[in-house]
């Protein structure tokens, strides 16, 4: 089953153009300026401009606009993230914080254009059990 989530994102063009490039993305579709859904494997990445007219970029009852950004994010999985990293310092790429060695790996907080995160993870121990992956270790 595919996982899929929201980001509300100031321009869907650039938000295209940074997944798919950097991120290893791929377009599903982009049928109107506002949103497009982007996917990565199993999930799927709706990036929705706020909109008046309605849809997932609609303003609340209160008034209130929808706006990207915040501390919640999507948690991918990365191979060898140093030099990941390098490579998307030297393309412009901002990110909230430096390297952090965790217990199960390192991690880092990428930015999309619109200021919403991207974890990037790299497992540091033979036994991480990657998310869905139906394996399940043994802890002693």
């Amino acid at each position: 089953m595919a996982v899929c989530f929201r980001y509300i994102v100031n321009d869907v063009d650039a938000s295209i153009d940074f997944y798919t490039k950097h991120l290893g993305f791929t377009l599903e579709m982009h049928p109107a300026p506002p949103f497009a859904e982007i996917s990565r494997g199993e999930m799927h990445l709706y990036l929705t401009q706020p909109f008046q007219a309605g849809g997932g970029g609609a303003s609340m009852p209160s008034g209130e606009q929808q706006k990207p950004g915040g501390w919640n994010r999507v948690h991918l999985v990365v191979d060898e993230l140093d030099p990941l990293v390098a490579r998307l310092k030297s393309a412009g790429c901002r990110f909230r914080n430096e390297l952090v060695q965790g217990v199960g790996g390192k991690q880092i907080l990428l930015e999309d254009p619109s200021g919403n995160l991207v974890e990037l993870f790299e497992p540091n121990r033979a036994e991480y059990r990657a998310p869905g992956s139906g394996t399940r270790t043994q802890t002693r």
